[in-house]
């Protein structure tokens, strides 16, 4: 299929799913229950830097759980698998992304769910002082994304005064053993909160999507020697791609696993980061959750969007 009739299906599956009132806004993080339910945008960038946008594009949204897979490659670029997955497993937990349940190992089940989250906030420069830390996530989604990403500060105060489950879950790895030595709990707690309420527009969102679709080099940004410079080492994309395929979804991993078939990554703020390996990157984005926790127009569009054309992975070619 072209990029151009591509466009036109991905402009008119937007149109079809703009009408669906299915699903309520996230409410246990306090502040996210005043976002807009009616808010809906769909943007892509192609591996060769085109983009398209459609709907509230211009709308920053918190990244909230779409924040874990690039804090995931961070871990991996500091340390590599193997130290990583000292730490963090990589199975599906088929469980609600906030259960107080670890593997048989005594660790998070996977870098995607909150307690990975919190173990990969552990590993970024822990010997480095908290807002260098921070300005660590910080830029590297900007090197991703091509753009600088905002702050939202209410859901951050929000997020980590109604905060007992992650501070459980955090205690409960401490009890386990999980942590690495000298972790100090309450920055790495911190982070996760900070990274959480990193904020992208849709635009931005698509195009470190597509970063992560174009063998880790941000298709619309270039040296200062003119040069496109890839951002991931090879080992790590492939990784988090592997990852975000199985695990990225909640306890709906699988299913949209076996029905979509591409890496993704979704979050309580209604944002979907969907990967199509070489082609192009998608950012969904629409505040209305399913059971599961992820954007029921999201999921439902990436539902219709391999119906139309062939992008599962295991597609027939």
């Amino acid at each position: 299929m072209s990029p151009e009739s591509c466009l036109n299906v991905l402009e008119e599956l937007y149109e079809r799913q703009r009408p669906l009132a299915e699903g309520k806004v996230a409410t246990y993080i306090p502040q996210l229950a005043k976002a807009n339910p009616n808010h809906w945008a769909v943007a892509v960038c192609f591996a060769d830097g085109r983009q398209a946008a459609w709907g509230d594009t211009d709308e920053s949204f918190c990244l909230q759980s779409v924040c874990k897979p690039v804090n995931y490659c961070l871990a991996l670029e500091a340390h590599g698998e193997a130290r990583v997955h000292e730490h963090v497993g990589f199975e599906p937990s088929g469980q609600v992304f906030n259960a107080l349940t670890l593997n048989p190992r005594g660790l998070p089940h996977n870098p995607l769910i909150n307690a990975g989250g919190i173990m990969c906030c552990s590993l970024i420069a822990p010997e480095k002082p908290l807002h260098e830390r921070f300005e660590l996530v910080s830029d590297f989604w900007q090197r991703l994304s091509g753009a600088t990403p905002g702050f939202d500060n209410a859901v951050y105060q929000s997020e980590r005064q109604s905060a007992d489950r992650n501070r459980a879950l955090t205690y409960f790895m401490r009890e386990q053993g999980a942590f690495p030595p000298h972790t100090d709990l309450e920055a790495t707690l911190e982070l996760y909160f900070q990274s959480c309420s990193l904020t992208l527009n849709a635009r931005e969102l698509a195009v470190a999507a597509a970063t992560l679709a174009n063998r880790g080099v941000c298709p619309v940004k270039t040296s200062d020697a003119g040069v496109q410079e890839a951002q991931l080492a090879p080992r790590t994309l492939r990784d988090c791609l592997t990852v975000m395929a199985t695990c990225g979804m909640y306890n709906f991993s699988g299913e949209f696993a076996f029905r979509i078939g591409l890496p993704a990554k979704s979050g309580v703020s209604g944002a979907l980061m969907l990967v199509v390996p070489g082609v192009m990157g998608l950012a969904l984005w629409s505040p209305p959750l399913d059971n599961f926790g992820n954007s029921v127009r999201g999921v439902e569009f990436c539902r219709q969007l391999v119906e139309r054309i062939p992008l599962h992975v295991f597609e027939p070619r």
